[in-house]
């Protein structure tokens, strides 16, 4: 066992961590972890929110000094917003949480920095599988391939040519636009770039480098990059700033028929705006992973015939979600032997000892 881990746990006083949301695939990884480290896991028998508050009151948890939690643990603790985070605070010894997730949106990341709660969250994992799903879903809106999928289990094809879906496009000559050139935006970019886009932009807070750009042209504003790009691939994360920021002004800086494409989160996209300009045409086409208010998503919205859906299933491979989990056992991992989560989220970056 390495040094830094005895300094501060050991068999007589071990890290517990408190699993929201079982492990599917990172069983063996955390056998290892529990075997090589002085750390103990619990879980929550909660179904819902109120009965993890009446736990952590209860004092359920008051000797867990780590929280791992997934996606799905939401529906047994609700968001990890300022009111729990407070209990959580006052009814647990909690030093880190861990999100099995690139995005936290989940996490109040400020209100952990301000009770001194380090945030990890999983920034390289999911890279490639979301950027798989972003190419599937930039060439399903350009080609119209869904619509004339359902069109043919409909028997429509003897009918009609291709089913009767409209012509579509190819992305020869266009402009691709990526809002959003982090870990996943640079991969969505390689992924696409053999497709034979005329260019490719991207926004970011940002500038990148030379090297991390490989040649996209940057856009100092999302309105520049808006109304250069034929399509737009949406990978920033949601947070204040970002939600809602794909609206009605938005599109009307945007190509008339541009092609949107979201793979981050739904609430980036005002989907009401949204309706109105794919029915005028301002926007030819959409294509998402997530949905504003998924599970529960718009009828109206993923019945029509220029968009392209999928239930949020961006990293739903065995491969993606073992490296995911596999993550957030490092992440606990690093925490026992430095005190510091491999992962840092931005809005903690003060914390790092």
């Amino acid at each position: 066992m390495h040094k830094a881990a005895n300094r501060k746990y050991s068999a007589s006083a071990p890290l517990k961590v408190l699993r929201l949301g079982n492990p599917v695939y990172a069983q063996s990884a955390w056998a290892k972890l529990t075997a090589d480290y002085p750390i103990t896991v619990t879980s929550t028998n909660s179904t819902k929110r109120s009965e993890f508050i009446e736990e952590l009151k209860a004092g359920k948890y008051l000797d867990v000094g780590y929280i791992t939690r997934t996606f799905e643990s939401c529906k047994q603790t609700g968001l990890f917003d300022i009111e729990l985070l407070d209990l959580i605070k006052e009814y647990t010894k909690v030093e880190a949480i861990s999100h099995n997730g690139a995005g936290y949106d989940q996490v109040d990341a400020t209100k952990c920095a301000e009770l001194n709660i380090q945030v990890s969250n999983v920034p390289t994992a999911v890279d490639n599988a979301t950027a798989d799903t972003a190419v599937y879903l930039v060439l399903g809106a350009l080609r119209n391939f869904q619509y004339s999928t359902e069109r043919m289990k409909a028997g429509a094809w003897p009918s009609t040519k291709c089913a009767g879906a409209d012509v579509g496009h190819d992305p020869d000559g266009k402009v691709l636009g990526i809002l959003g050139m982090g870990g996943i935006g640079r991969t969505i970019r390689d992924r696409l770039e053999p497709f034979g886009f005329k260019g490719i932009a991207y926004h970011n807070r940002k500038q990148l480098s030379d090297d991390l750009a490989k040649g996209a042209e940057y856009c100092a504003t999302p309105d520049e990059l808006y109304k250069r790009a034929d399509v737009i691939c949406v990978s920033v994360p949601l947070n204040k700033a970002t939600k809602h920021m794909i609206n009605e002004k938005a599109f009307e800086s945007m190509k008339d028929g541009v092609i949107i494409v979201n793979t981050a989160r739904g609430p980036i996209v005002d989907e009401s705006a949204l309706k109105k300009a794919l029915q005028s045409g301002k926007v030819g086409a959409f294509a998402a992973d997530v949905w504003e208010n998924e599970p529960n998503v718009d009828m109206e919205l993923i019945a029509m015939r220029n968009v392209t859906c999928l239930p949020h299933m961006g990293t739903f491979t065995v491969e993606t979600m073992k490296k995911m989990e596999e993550f957030v056992v490092k992440n606990v991992e690093t925490f026992v032997e430095t005190g510091d989560v491999l992962s840092l989220v931005s809005e903690c970056s003060s914390l790092r000892k």
